[in-house]
């Protein structure tokens, strides 16, 4: 499994995916994904943030994403710019998941080095979105 190369989709790709049955999960933090998430995501925050110190790992990110999800469902993983949610499919491949897609851009869009928008993300997109996520939120999965 190890240096299997992971498959990268831009939000629309990802929104038709979704479309198609597969489930979305959003790494990103609990506050963060409270604002606003693509409808119908779960919330598995890959980092939890901590009060003056930051982001750090969440230790039940692993557990939490294969108690609740299948090794071969089809999952979409996505974050604020595609970063963390790379990270969390490489992971995900490690343990034996094998349709797990990352969505580049993420919810606010992905930046070259220059810092100009290199890929739009899924709210600029304009794709369906949501504040609420009842029985999805990382308090219900953890």
């Amino acid at each position: 499994m190890l240096g299997m190369s992971v498959k990268r989709v831009t939000p629309p790709e990802a929104a038709g995916l979704v479309a198609a049955g597969w489930k979305y999960i959003d790494v990103r933090s609990i506050p963060e994904f409270t604002e606003g998430h693509p409808q119908g995501a779960y919330n598995v925050p890959l980092l939890h943030m901590v009060p003056g110190r930051g982001m750090a790992p969440n230790p039940a990110f692993e557990e939490a994403i294969a108690r609740h999800f299948a090794k071969d469902d089809k999952l979409v993983l996505g974050c604020r710019s595609g970063g963390r949610s790379f990270r969390a499919v490489q992971m995900l491949q490690e343990i034996g998941f094998t349709s797990v897609v990352d969505m580049s851009g993420g919810w606010d869009g992905e930046r070259d080095a220059a810092g100009r928008l290199a890929v739009k993300g899924w709210r600029d997109e304009g794709l369906p979105s949501e504040k609420a996520a009842p029985g999805r939120g990382w308090e219900d999965l953890k």
